[in-house]
């Protein structure tokens, strides 16, 4: 059992060079003692300036190679990559990763099957929004009239190529376009894009491109900004999100994802005054956010050192509303549900042998059911309710010919089990697409397991849903759901799921307003956590309310109430514009892993 100290040069608590003296015989016996009163007798430094010098018995406790003297760059260089590296998952450490805050870890001794990724996927998702106004009612006049929808399809799949997701499918509306991913979703408004990816994707380096074809494709205004080589040009966002839960395995991410430290630092880049948090505990289940006010304003581009002292200073006026919620934005809520610890028997829905065994089954009883009835009806024999109709007297027939004497009653509805064997002395057969990943069986999962009935057709009759069902399991679902009797109010809603017992989890996220559904935000919480039947989950509402809602107080505090469920946090975040509220769960009956790791502490056993 070791103790990881990521040290570094500076010979001071910090992830920066520090100009003081570098006293390393003051530093070790500090860190000896620290270490001590942890209860270790042993520990590991990546810092290469320790020698024998520096303390009396190093050489027993401290892992130290010997380097020739380093200059201050490459001091530097050392300390930038000490903050750059990831912590691997099969180590504690604080989620406060901010420059500044030192990383302390402890080996959870877990078996290398444990550390391989090829038996985990990352589930939590990554969420990205881009607004470039505050509604598709506010499009610039130089936009295109449908906005960000103009841009064609494959532009859309060059840009996620950089996110390393491939499109599916796709649901076209008059509103929105919604994209089913090989990782997740991405849903295309006039006005904004939403982007959810999973795995190991690269979600924000896509950014960059987004803002290109917004500004290129769609004809949003751009200004001159600090941009990466070979971008041409950038529109300027109203409002930028992204978020995500902690990751479960982060020493698999790549590029920027792999600490919140790094993305906040690379938003920092592109936008002037982003705010970055994290909602929850720091020991236990946490969310991360960063968002920009209205009115988001790109990084300029540095002054030329010639410039330097050239350009007068101008005093920036800002309009008095400039902070000011639009009308258009009150409407607005997102909510959020992450899910870990499936129950395996609910779990169990979203594997392809499962799905397939019922979709088999359905069939055959189909099958059978049509049989029976042929058995019984049969054929309609002539003057039994003749009509003066000929199609209904059978003078129409399906295969064309004119003996009205007998009419197959099923005949019109045959080529529907054309994939199923009609030969009653052969064994029943199916075909490919009820045992095979895809669409089809994607929809006998979102029908089976429950998730059509939460905006149900029967009263979203304009409703779709699109879902696919990968092997050996795992399921995406995008569902558009325009409102009834309002043709300029469409709204999604999308679910994926991850069932491997190891890495169980399963996110639901919709932007369908409660004002539209006669439903309070709680009844869909319990309606999506009874489909799963979680160990526990998180939930996440978005809010841009009315102050002047005076049922807000009751409908809140009934949010606390799922049944089957205590609540274990409630965090309230009041935002520019927004009120973020975050809850955690979780389920009566379950306890495993439910006191999660203090800092400096080993994990309980699996």
């Amino acid at each position: 059992m070791y103790l990881v100290v990521p040290s570094i040069p500076g010979f001071g608590f910090s992830d920066q060079v520090s100009e003081e003296g570098n006293n390393m015989s003051t530093t070790a016996e500090l860190f000896d003692n620290l270490i001590k009163c942890l209860g270790y007798s042993r520990y590991i430094t990546t810092c290469s300036g320790w020698s024998e010098d520096a303390h009396p018995s190093v050489e027993q406790r401290i892992a130290y190679e010997n380097t020739t003297p380093r200059s201050p760059q490459r001091q530097q260089e050392q300390c930038l990559e000490m903050v750059t590296s990831d912590i691997p998952p099969n180590y504690t450490n604080s989620p406060c990763s901010l420059s500044g805050t030192p990383h302390w870890t402890i080996n959870k001794d877990i078996t290398a099957v444990d550390l391989d990724s090829s038996n985990a996927f990352e589930g939590p998702e990554k969420l990205l929004e881009v607004w470039f106004t505050p509604s598709e009612k506010a499009l610039p006049g130089s936009a295109a009239p449908n906005g960000l929808k103009a841009v064609s399809q494959d532009v859309w799949k060059d840009m996620l190529d950089l996110v390393n997701c491939k499109v599916l499918s796709v649901i076209e509306s008059s509103n929105v376009d919604a994209y089913l991913l090989s990782e997740s979703s991405m849903f295309v408004f006039p006005h904004k894009l939403v982007l959810k990816t999973c795995g190991t994707t690269t979600l924000l380096r896509g950014l960059t491109r987004m803002l290109e074809i917004a500004a290129i494709e769609a004809g949003f205004p751009h200004v001159k900004a600090s941009l990466p080589e070979g971008t041409s040009a950038a529109a300027t966002p109203y409002r930028v999100f992204y978020s995500r839960k902690k990751f479960n395995l982060p020493d698999a991410q790549k590029g920027v994802h792999r600490s919140w430290r790094d993305e906040v630092r690379y938003l920092d880049k592109m936008f002037l005054g982003g705010s970055a948090y994290m909602i929850g505990k720091m020991n236990g289940e946490h969310w991360y956010l960063y968002i920009t006010g209205p009115g988001t304003q790109l990084t300029p581009p540095a002054t030329p050192e010639a410039e330097y002292f050239k350009t007068p200073t101008k005093q920036t006026v800002l309009p008095e509303d400039g902070h000011r919620r639009p009308e258009h934005e009150t409407g607005d809520e997102t909510l959020e549900i992450l899910m870990t610890d499936l129950e395996e028997k609910n779990a169990r829905q979203f594997y392809l042998e499962d799905a397939s065994s019922i979709a088999q089954d359905n069939a055959r009883k189909a099958h059978l059911a049509r049989k029976d009835a042929i058995a019984h009806l049969g054929v309609i024999q002539e003057g039994h309710g003749g009509s003066s109709n000929p199609s209904i007297d059978g003078n129409t027939l399906v295969n064309g010919g004119n003996d009205d004497s007998s009419f197959d009653v099923f005949a019109q509805t045959a080529t529907e089990h054309a994939e199923l064997s009609s030969d009653d002395d052969e064994p029943l057969t199916f075909g490919e697409e009820l045992s095979t990943e895809g669409h089809a069986l994607g929809t006998v999962v979102t029908e089976n397991c429950g998730l059509a009935d939460v905006y149900p057709v029967s009263k979203y009759p304009d409703a779709s849903i699109d879902s696919y069902l990968f092997t050996p399991c795992g399921y995406s679902a995008n569902g558009v759901v325009p409102m009834p009797g309002d043709a300029d109010s469409t709204h999604y809603w999308t679910v994926h799921v991850t069932p491997e017992p190891q890495c169980s989890y399963a996110s639901f996220e919709t932007n369908v307003p409660t004002r539209h559904t006669g439903r309070d935000t709680v009844d869909v919480v319990q309606q999506v956590v009874g489909i799963f039947k979680p160990g526990r989950f998180s939930v996440t509402l978005f809010e841009a309310k009315d102050s002047n809602d005076n049922a807000y107080a009751k409908k809140d505090k009934r949010m606390d109430q799922v049944k089957g469920y205590r609540r274990v946090d409630r965090i309230v975040h009041d935002l520019e514009g927004y009120e973020l509220v975050f809850r955690y769960f979780e389920r009566n009956d379950w306890k495993s892993g439910s006191v999660a790791p203090r800092l400096g502490e080993r994990s309980p056993p699996p």
